[in-house]
C-alpha cells in the first residue's frame, strides 16, 4: 500500500522559493514548485519515488546523474528512481516546474541532500 502524506492544497516556503500541492493519489503527487530568479535546490536523491518535471515558465538548468540540460518553458525532463538530480533558475523571472512524483512512499522525508546552498546536508 502506497504512504502519500502530502495534502492537497499544503505549500511550504523554502529559501530557493515554494512548492505547493495540486494534488494527490495513491502513487502519485503532483507539486508546483517556484524558483526564484538565481536559486537552486539540493543536490538530491530518493530512494522511493521517480519525478517527471515539465518545465511552465522560466529557463532552468536541471543535473540528471553525470548530465546537465537546460530547459525552457514546454519541455520536460525524467527523474528516474535513484537517480541524483538538482533544478537551478538561470533564467531572470520565477521558474515554475510542474512536478510529478511516482512511488509507493511520497513526503518530504524521501529527499536525501547531497550538498546544499543552505546548509540542510
Amino acid at each position: 500500500m502506497a504512504v502519500v502524506r502530502y495534502q492537497r492544497g499544503e505549500s511550504d516556503e523554502r529559501p530557493w522559493g515554494r512548492w505547493e500541492v495540486l494534488d494527490t493519489g495513491a502513487t502519485h503527487a503532483v507539486k508546483r514548485i517556484t524558483v526564484k530568479p538565481g536559486a537552486k535546490l539540493s543536490l538530491q536523491r530518493h530512494k522511493h519515488r521517480a519525478e517527471h518535471w515539465v518545465v511552465g515558465q522560466g529557463k532552468v538548468r536541471v543535473t540528471r546523474d553525470e548530465d546537465s540540460l537546460v530547459l525552457i518553458a514546454g519541455q520536460a525532463v525524467y527523474l528516474p528512481l535513484g537517480c541524483v538530480h538538482r533544478m537551478e533558475n538561470i533564467g531572470d523571472v520565477d521558474l515554475v516546474i510542474i512536478e510529478v512524483q511516482i512511488g509507493e512512499n511520497l513526503d518530504e522525508n524521501d529527499i536525501e541532500r547531497l550538498e546544499d546552498v543552505y546548509g540542510r546536508t
